[in-house]
């Protein structure tokens, strides 16, 4: 295959029937593809009313994906080298179609065929945009939300929604008031004359629910409060989660390098968020121009080239579309085994956390939850004080029942602020071994006998001590309880594990074998049904 290529993109996971050509040529430079040169049309289905129909968006594809692959065609400067469609995820009617169109033009050509992951397409064109090593990537789109990282040869799921994708979210109260598809663009609009009610606010470690938020919208609008209010205030809440999930994941990680990506990604507001969120932490950030974070042929050309030129091309008789491929699925072969998400930062006596700057003296430990630019300041207030109060409540209950935790000398809700005991010497990430990962799954179990969780059991909130010296020797300390809760839920004690798990794969070398090692000591300390309905979850759909 010649070092220049030229390859045609389809794309049709849902509603945009569109196709695209790309020429790639890693000798002009760090970026191979120059954007201004991909040439994209889209024909666009808009249904009549209410959501996407999955038959009538198939019968879209049908009539428009024909067009547009020849105006694409006609605007090639040259022949094509390869063709590169969307596997999935998506409606299945939709990606037969588009995946039936794809094999019969490669056939035609005599070129190898590229089958592309719709939502790794989002990331990578983001991620060779912005010129970055390996950034922490937030996806916002239709039918999902996710917080990923490359390592280890994948990306990394560090945070999902844990119901339904965001644009759907908005998409669903719009459906309610009676306005047509796409909701997100209407929100945005009527958002600008609104102002602040209170919404739920849901982020669990480092997923996100947006599920009461929207049945919470939907009673507001009923009650009388003016839409323009609720369009705001959805706005506020729901970016607010995906802002702090994306700097959960950058504190997780070490990166300071953030990329967006997906459809719901042209609303000026989350943008304005996310910025506004790494210019505080001192972290870049980039989002596409909004033809590439909208469904586009565009992305799936660019990462289709660059898998093509890795020889990750894909024969007819495997080439079979899948409407549930999730992201952390595909095998990365474009890119090297040894760039990952996670970074080692040297020690230092201040530390920046997602939610608070921690000053670490000799004996105590000072956190301050500063307030956050990107949130509105009723909805910032109330949750540095709630989150505030909770951790050092919990905190203290977790240590009356034999949980390693420090020592809680002082509290200051309205500040935000907590005095503790100095623990540990470093970070459970920087320093991961089978042994100190079954001591979290005791404490876990423990907290979960006594009627709370965590919240947000990562391996950057465990602090362990070194192996040798003092009577705390390899002692491993649970912190920062500030998303804990109190609760007799078992779907909520299987989120703590989930939390945990998602945390070792995006820190650890050795993820599988230390989520066994977690499973198996959770198992001897702790409730089976808790393991019963973690093994539910993460056989969801969602998570499949």
């Amino acid at each position: 295959m010649s070092e220049r290529l030229r390859v045609l993109g389809i794309e049709g996971t849902a509603w945009a029937a569109s196709a695209a050509v790309c020429v790639s040529d890693p000798t002009d430079g760090a970026s191979a593809v120059d954007p201004d040169s991909v040439f994209i049309e889209t024909d666009a289905y808009q249904p009549d009313s209410g959501g996407i129909h999955p038959r009538e968006a198939a019968e879209h594809m049908s009539d428009a994906v024909p067009a547009v692959v020849e105006t694409a065609l006609e605007a090639a400067d040259g022949p094509i080298d390869a063709v590169a469609f969307s596997r999935g995820p998506g409606l299945g009617p939709c990606l037969r179609t588009v995946g039936t169109a794809a094999r019969a033009l490669a056939g035609a050509l005599d070129v190898p065929l590229v089958g592309v992951n719709h939502m790794v397409a989002h990331l990578e064109i983001g991620r060779q945009q912005s010129g970055f090593d390996s950034p922490v990537c937030l996806n916002a789109s239709g039918a999902n939300a996710h917080v990923l990282g490359y390592r280890n040869g994948r990306y990394r799921v560090l945070g999902e929604t844990m119901d339904t994708g965001v644009g759907n979210a908005l998409d669903k109260f719009t459906r309610h008031v009676g306005w047509s598809h796409p909701g997100g663009p209407k929100v945005e609009a009527a958002a600008e004359d609104g102002e602040y009610v209170d919404l739920p606010y849901v982020v669990k470690g480092m997923d996100f629910s947006f599920s009461g938020i929207m049945s919470a919208a939907k009673d507001a609008y009923k009650q009388g409060v003016p839409v323009e209010n609720v369009c705001f205030s959805l706005q506020e809440n729901v970016f607010a989660m995906l802002t702090e999930v994306a700097e959960r994941a950058l504190s997780l990680t070490g990166s300071d390098e953030l990329v967006l990506g997906g459809g719901v990604g042209q609303n000026d507001r989350l943008r304005a968020m996310l910025a506004s969120m790494c210019d505080q932490r001192g972290a870049d950030f980039y989002a596409p121009e909004p033809r590439f974070l909208r469904d586009n042929a565009g992305m799936i050309a660019v990462l289709g080239a660059e898998m093509a030129r890795a020889g990750d091309t894909i024969g007819v008789e495997a080439s079979a579309v899948d409407p549930n491929f999730r992201p952390d699925q595909v095998e990365v072969s474009w890119r090297s085994a040894d760039e990952s998400v996670a970074r080692r930062r040297p020690g230092r006596d201040e530390r920046r956390g997602a939610e608070a700057t921690v000053e670490i003296g000799p004996e105590r430990v000072t956190k301050r939850r500063l307030p956050k630019r990107y949130r509105h300041p009723d909805l910032d207030a109330r949750l540095r004080r709630d989150r505030t109060v909770l951790e050092a409540r919990l905190t203290s209950e977790a240590r009356s029942h034999g949980v390693p935790t420090p020592v809680v000398y002082d509290v200051d809700p309205v500040e935000g602020t907590i005095v503790f005991e100095r623990v540990g010497a470093t970070d459970l990430r920087d320093d991961l071994t089978p042994d100190r990962v079954r001591a979290v799954a005791r404490h876990l179990a423990a907290i979960h006998r006594a009627g709370f969780v965590h919240g947000d059991p990562t391996t950057r909130n465990v602090r362990v001590e070194r192996p040798t010296g003092g009577p705390d020797a390899g002692r491993t300390y649970l912190i920062d309880f500030g998303l804990g809760y109190y609760t007799d839920d078992v779907e909520d004690y299987a989120m703590d594990l989930h939390v945990f798990g998602q945390s070792l794969d995006g820190t650890a070398d050795d993820a599988p074998t230390l989520r066994e090692t977690f499973a198996d000591a959770y198992a001897e300390a702790g409730d089976p049904d808790v393991l019963a309905q973690l093994a539910a979850i993460e056989g969801r759909g969602r998570y499949q």
